[in-house]
């Protein structure tokens, strides 16, 4: 027991002195004249400030940045530091007194300017040099090849400088390589085979340059590799299956380049990677099937615009540690991903599939993701909100949601490929009919024709009851010159309720519901603008598609709001558009809330350019119009006689009445929808 404690005592003094000695080594004073000499002539070189290069001070201990060892200056640093007035005139890449600090290990000028170029004799003299760190320095020139002679050099960051030509493949000499950052230049031609003899190499960055060609596969024989970026270069050609070998890749940034062809099988094998970025090629094909399962450590996937198509494996689900994933821009097809019961870690992650072509309907909260982009695809259906405003974008599908893609532009898609489509929620009246035979086609004539002649003399008796109605009301209109709709008085205008009861004028709406219905009453919903309240197209919650009323009582009186209101509380002919509800909350204006006709009115169909984008009915045949006629007749005799007191509607013109269906509904307010 006694010898243990000896021997950890001895051990313990052993390191003290160790430590004592590094430090005095460190601290000790520039013993070599020539050194002082060099570092003089480099401080008036550089122009550097006597405050930080005291010269009547030792530089070992006193100047900022200088580092020293057993006498001897191994380590320089001016990064941060700044010039004189007069070295700022003329900054230049003016280091030549280097060449007599045999010891020196690391220079670092990151951020210093020194234009110019690196002069051949830095692989040549500093033979010793382990750190060269030349960052934002200005540097204009070529690399110099002479560098691969520095032989015990791990790091050498060149990044953000001006300079151009090849990548000299002498840099492949450096074996103990372990980070090269050539990022943000001009250089050009390809990566250097020889780069694969990096033995040591962790940290490829070859960024922002003009490199071309294909990357050569023997870098997939760099086991140490943890970061590769070759991003925004030209590089094209096929991803090496080499990388497979790449077990301890950690960062994989092949993006805005020109690469070709599918995603690599060998990649699942990258088990400790974090970020795979390869947006912006011409990537194709399908990904591998259980590329993501492989991958559980991965954080973030960039695959947007490329090319690759095929479904999305619900394998995306199981990774862990997602926190982005975009693919978007792609040819990605196919129903919603599957969605797995243990995902509540994955869906805190931000997705990004936009621009696609998935379809199918979307059978969950979009309110469990933190964000979702689904926008530019074809889904239908539904859409469970649950405060999805905040985390979805879902513009431009085929969902029961503003601001979708065109009823026409939805349906070539479900069609093209034998799929069935919800038509927006609404029933599909343009499925064509079966065809028939030349029999078949001449009984149809013949009826046709006998309908047109029998339609035709009902046009006709119609008019004339028509005529008869009119003079027996002629006296009763002449009363009502100056109201648009209402009861038509035997004595004396009836007074309206100060309150009329709004039972049955169909479900109380709030306004908050409106406002979310129609995007706060956006002008991209307005359909028409009155006299007597505003119209505009909404969907309510359930998907229910409808037309909203907003009536401002400060330029329309309450009285009339209510009148409305009470008048289609008392209609319940089918030939009137359905009231679905009101919304009394605020003073200042009123809403009522109608039925949406998909079809348009009767104006439009006789009088408009024709619009193959438009939903309402494109053209209006015999049959039709006679349904047109049959129904605009049913909807005046409900007023005229049906109706107690009996109501006349002054302003009946083709605008009034709307299209459902080919079945023509009357609407007996002031407004044209």
């Amino acid at each position: 027991m006694e010898a243990q404690r000896n021997a950890l005592s001895i051990f313990l003094l052993a390191v003290i002195l160790f430590l004592i000695q590094c430090v005095v080594a460190q601290k000790a004073r520039l013993s070599s004249p020539i050194e002082r000499r060099a570092l003089l002539d480099l401080r008036a070189s550089l122009g550097l400030r006597g405050k930080d290069w005291p010269i009547k001070s030792d530089p070992c201990s006193s100047w900022l940045g200088i580092e020293c060892r057993n006498g001897s200056v191994s380590k320089i640093s001016v990064s941060g530091l700044k010039r004189t007035r007069l070295g700022r005139l003329s900054p230049k890449f003016n280091v030549d007194s280097l060449v007599n600090l045999t010891r020196l290990v690391s220079f670092n000028a990151s951020g210093f300017p020194l234009p110019g170029s690196i002069p051949d004799w830095f692989g040549n003299r500093l033979a010793n040099l382990e750190v060269l760190d030349l960052r934002s320095c200005n540097i204009s020139g070529s690399i110099p090849g002479t560098l691969g002679n520095l032989s015990r050099l791990t790091s050498l960051y060149l990044h953000d400088n001006n300079l151009a030509g090849l990548i000299p493949a002498t840099l492949g000499l450096l074996r103990n390589l372990k980070f090269l950052d050539l990022s943000v230049n001009s250089l050009t031609g390809s990566i250097p085979s020889s780069f694969g003899s990096f033995g040591n190499m962790e940290r490829l960055e070859l960024a922002s340059n003009y490199l071309s060609e294909s990357i050569p596969p023997s870098l997939g024989s760099l086991r140490g590799l943890q970061v590769f970026n070759v991003s925004d270069n030209n590089l094209s050609g096929s991803i090496p299956i080499q990388f497979g070998n790449l077990s301890r890749l950690v960062k994989l940034d092949l993006s805005r380049n020109s690469f070709y062809g599918s995603l690599p099988e060998e990649l699942k094998m990258l088990r400790s990677l974090k970020m795979m970025i390869m947006a912006d090629n011409e990537l194709e094909g399908r990904m591998p099937v259980d590329l993501f399962s492989s991958l559980v450590e991965l954080q973030v996937v960039d695959l947007s615009r490329n090319k690759l198509d095929g479904a999305l494996n619900a394998t995306i689900w199981s990774m862990p540690k997602l926190q982005s994933l975009d693919v978007s821009s792609n040819n990605f097809t196919g129903p919603f991903p599957g969605l797995r019961s243990n995902i509540s870690a994955t869906t805190a992650a931000m997705f990004n599939l936009s621009n696609n072509f998935f379809y199918g309907t979307l059978n969950f909260s979009l309110g469990m993701f933190r964000f979702i982009d689904l926008s530019g695809n074809y889904f239908e259906g539904k859409v469970v909100v649950n405060n999805a405003k905040r985390y979805a974008i879902i513009d431009r599908n085929c969902l029961q949601a503003l601001k979708q893609r065109t009823l026409e532009d939805c349906r070539l898609f479900y069609t093209d490929r034998g799929l069935s489509f919800d038509n927006f929620g609404a029933p599909d009246t343009t499925q064509p009919p079966p065809a028939e035979s030349s029999s078949e086609s001449r009984k149809r004539l013949i009826f046709i024709l006998a309908g047109v002649v029998g339609g035709l003399g009902f046009i006709v008796l119609l008019v004339l009851i028509l005529v008869l109605v009119l003079r027996h009301n002629k006296g009763i209109g002449n009363q009502r010159r100056n109201a648009d709709v209402g009861p038509v008085p035997e004595g004396d205008s009836p007074q309206l309720p100060k309150d009329p009861t709004i039972a049955g004028a169909g479900d109380p709406f709030t306004y908050e519901q409106l406002l979310l219905a129609t995007d706060n009453f956006s002008e991209t919903n307005l359909i028409k603008q009155g006299h007597s309240g505003d119209l505009f197209r909404g969907i309510l919650e359930a998907g229910i598609p409808v037309v909203i009323k907003r009536v401002s009582l400060s330029s329309f009186k309450k009285e009339s709001y209510m009148m409305e209101l009470d008048l289609f509380r008392k209609l319940s002919h089918p030939r009137f558009v359905l009231l679905l509800g009101h919304c009394l909350e605020h003073e200042t204006e009123k809403l009522l809330v109608y039925k949406h006709m998909p079809n348009g009115d009767l104006a439009n169909s006789f009088y408009r350019a024709t619009n193959s984008d438009d939903d309402s009915l494109q053209s209006l045949d015999w049959i039709t119009r006679l349904k047109v006629a049959t129904g605009a007749a049913e909807g005046l005799f409900h007023l005229h006689h049906e109706c107690n007191p009996s109501l006349v509607h002054r302003y009946f013109r083709t605008c009034f009445l709307l299209l459902f269906s080919s079945i023509l509904i009357v609407i007996v307010n002031n407004q044209c929808f």
